[in-house]
């Protein structure tokens, strides 16, 4: 099996992780999961991981969000029982400690690793950015949902000091929607866990987005790719990037 996640670290002060793209879990946990995989796939953030590829640092989360996840705070990281993770029944039994321990184990050596990682970037350039790369449903009924409060692209920017970081929020948003995508801020999601995390710890330094991309560009039930609308998504992140580097006096 693949490790837990993997780090690429590159020139420049953009970073980009798909900490919810992992489907992997380890043999200890499978024999304990009552979840089909259809059903794990579903609530996993598929293809996200191939966004990455805009970005010269790059953070691949392999495992699911099912053994633990790493966008809620450490008391939270292991579902228990169904209302912890959208009133699904992901386990057969009672999890053993010793299970829940090596979870927990994987989730600080990240927390670890990702600071080890952004300091990196920081002695390199001063500064970064983190485009904290995530995808939502919307189909849960039959009929998609409301494109009024479902926009294509919701920027989560709840932790993020806005006097010192809104131009770069706003010229993000700006940029992906004259890419034509329904881009808007806090519309469904403020940020997870890991995007709070880092805009507490290296405020002065940087900034991370929580970018929610609606599952328009798959089918959400079969898990279907639309190649041609991820690619479009892609290529508006991709096209950010001069705009945002600029703003952080990186060009």
């Amino acid at each position: 099996m693949r490790r837990p996640y993997s780090i690429h670290e590159g020139d420049g002060p953009i970073v980009a992780t798909a900490i919810h793209a992992g489907h992997d879990v380890r043999d200890d946990v499978a024999v304990l999961m009552a979840l089909d995989e259809r059903t794990r796939r579903r609530e996993e953030d598929p293809f996200t991981d191939g966004w990455t590829s805009i970005a010269p640092n790059r953070v691949l989360v392999h495992r699911s969000r099912f053994e633990v996840d790493l966008n809620r705070p450490p008391e939270d990281a292991v579902c228990f029982v169904p209302e912890d993770c959208w009133d699904l029944q992901v386990w057969r039994d009672e999890i053993p400690a010793a299970v829940v321990d090596e979870s927990l184990r994987i989730y600080q050596r990240f927390y670890d690793d990702l600071h080890s990682l952004l300091e990196g970037v920081i002695d390199r350039c001063g500064h970064f950015v983190l485009f904290d790369l995530h995808s939502y449903n919307h189909r849960r009924l039959e009929c998609p949902a409301d494109p009024e409060g479902n926009p294509e692209v919701n920027v989560g920017t709840g932790s993020v000091d806005r006097n010192r970081w809104g131009h770069v929020i706003d010229h993000f948003i700006e940029g992906m929607r004259s890419e034509g995508l329904d881009a808007r801020e806090n519309v469904r999601f403020r940020g997870g866990h890991m995007a709070g995390w880092t805009n507490r710890l290296f405020a002065e330094h940087g900034c991370a987005l929580a970018i929610d991309v609606k599952k328009f560009f798959m089918d959400e039930r079969t898990g279907e790719l639309d190649r041609e609308v991820w690619q479009r998504v892609r290529d508006a992140l991709a096209a950010t990037l001069p705009h945002v580097l600029d703003l952080t006096g990186a060009r």
